[in-house]
């Protein structure tokens, strides 16, 4: 049985009783007083989702630069992945010492870093390159099938077992950890500001700062945000319809998947495409669609329901799905306007 409480990024902030008090808690509630609630949509979270975005999408584009090189064994995207839910798994068996220190601090670690930081548009387009050879490598049809079910069954086992894992690491190092009270409206108000200062930083970066650096990182991280409160949002709105499941995760995989379809469509179109839109364009595929889908909810959730016919269900439902989306979008532009599968587009210089 997983050791993974059951539990989202984007869950209930309010601070659980912890196993010790559990039997106690209807007393506790009347004789202490009441936890330090927030709104899901308190100016405070949101102004800590605008950097931890920003630190997640960033170390996602590191993350990924560190790990392509000639001969790599292991496909990049396999490394972010493991650390995004590594770092998930070790803040969702820490959250009730985060939610008592400061609620807000727990859904930027967890919706906006670790969010931010894995992937599930790139994971499935990455998929979908290896069933379509995109790459033109010399090999038959049968190892364009093993290569994309290796990256298919290895990025869900290397992402559920991190969860796991950093779980794990928290439960044996949770008694050195030190205990921080929670902060006094000056600090909170101050770390609100420097958040929303971060994020609005990527504003004159993108237009200051050398064109080249746009395509890099700079465009990527003016789109975080925005991908990330998208999924927040979805979450919040969807993923209470029904227990059985995340209907919200779920809808934000799916439409980031295909959104990534068509931002990759439009730039490998044969007809020109500005450096400038190219760039703003591989912001939209790194940034938003990388912020707006997510590995690491999606595998605490799927651990959350303990190999039943519901995860079954949802993880077989938002693979197939995204696809199926990548189908219908990149293949008839493919087959049909000859729009080629490598990017055609040049980067500003």
């Amino acid at each position: 049985m997983s050791v993974v409480p059951k539990d989202t990024s984007t869950a209930d902030i309010r601070p659980e009783p912890n196993q010790e008090t559990q039997k106690d808690v209807i007393m506790e509630e009347v004789v202490e007083p009441p936890p330090q609630l927030f709104h899901p949509l308190s100016w405070e979270i949101l102004a800590l989702l605008m950097p931890t975005s920003v630190f997640g999408a960033l170390a996602r584009l590191g993350l990924d630069a560190l790990t392509t090189y000639d001969g790599e064994s292991i496909f990049p995207l396999a490394y972010v992945q493991g650390v995004g839910c590594l770092v998930m798994g070790f803040c969702l068996a820490l959250k009730v010492p985060i939610t008592e220190c400061y609620a807000p601090l727990y859904v930027a670690l967890t919706t906006g870093f670790c969010g931010s930081l894995t992937t599930f548009s790139s994971w499935q387009y990455d998929v979908f390159s290896s069933w379509t050879n995109s790459a033109n490598a010399s090999r038959d049809w049968l190892r364009d099938v093993i290569d994309g079910i290796t990256k298919l069954v290895f990025t869900l086992m290397i992402s559920m077992s991190s969860v796991s894992f950093g779980s794990y690491l928290a439960q044996i190092t949770r008694s050195y950890l030190p205990r921080f009270p929670t902060p006094r409206p000056l600090l909170r108000y101050t770390l609100a500001g420097v958040g929303v200062l971060i994020y609005a930083a990527t504003f004159p970066a993108y237009a200051r700062l050398p064109p080249s650096y746009r395509s890099q990182a700079v465009a990527s991280l003016l789109f975080s945000f925005p991908g990330t409160l998208s999924r927040y949002l979805l979450a919040l709105s969807m993923n209470t319809i029904t227990k059985k499941l995340p209907l919200g995760t779920m809808t934000a995989n799916v439409v980031g998947t295909g959104l990534l379809g068509v931002f990759h469509v439009l730039q490998n179109k044969t007809s020109r495409v500005s450096p400038h839109a190219c760039s703003t364009l591989q912001g939209l595929i790194d940034g938003f669609c990388g912020s707006l889908t997510t590995i690491s909810t999606f595998a605490v959730e799927l651990n959350a329901m303990e190999g039943s016919r519901y995860a079954w269900m949802y993880g077989g439902i938002s693979i197939i799905i995204s696809q199926l989306l990548l189908v219908v979008v990149i293949l008839p532009a493919h087959t049909l306007s000859n729009v080629p599968f490598a990017r055609t587009c040049t980067f500003e210089q």
